[in-house]
């Protein structure tokens, strides 16, 4: 493959991946897999949640694409797209880590960021967790926010609906 090739299958897996993520955490962590996805919007003190089960299956996919474009799998001769698929996938998981679990919930560092798209990213998810329960929400997405003034809205009219029960506080704050 050329270099531009290589280089449009990554940024192509990569940007796929936040649809992939989105899907996965409207349809499975907050349907049939909350089961795992729960204590994400639970208060607790411990250092792993169930829900980091969902990043092993995302290092999974990559791995599984990383084995499907090595020379000789099984006999069988590698498909070279599947190392540059399974390199967006590691992309992805590396900068969803840093912004959703270190920017946003800040289990690695601590930083409060006070403008541009960083502080829409954590408000933004901030107010995916103003809903208590898996029914509602917004804000699926990980790495592209909406902004925040048109999430709120929406959250105002799924609670006026009765489709979710937001708590005022996250609601309400910037």
């Amino acid at each position: 493959m050329s270099t531009f090739s290589i280089i449009l299958v990554i940024a192509a897996t990569f940007l796929g991946m936040e649809g992939v993520a989105w899907s996965a955490h409207k349809y499975i962590m907050h349907g049939w897999g909350w089961g795992w996805h729960r204590d994400h919007h639970e208060r607790h003190d411990r250092m792993f949640e169930k829900n980091d089960l969902y990043a092993i299956v995302g290092a999974v996919m990559s791995i599984s694409a990383f084995a499907v474009g090595s020379p000789l799998v099984m006999g069988v001769a590698a498909w070279e797209p599947g190392t540059w698929i399974g390199l967006g996938i590691l992309l992805y998981g590396v900068v969803y880590t840093l912004i959703h679990d270190g920017l946003v919930h800040q289990r690695y560092f601590k930083y409060v960021p006070k403008r541009g798209y960083a502080k829409r990213l954590v408000q933004a998810h901030k107010l995916h967790h103003a809903t208590e329960g898996k029914e509602g929400g917004v804000s699926f997405g990980f790495v592209i926010a909406r902004d925040p003034a048109v999430l709120k809205k929406e959250l105002a009219e799924q609670r006026k609906a009765g489709i979710a029960v937001v708590r005022e506080a996250l609601l309400k704050g910037d």
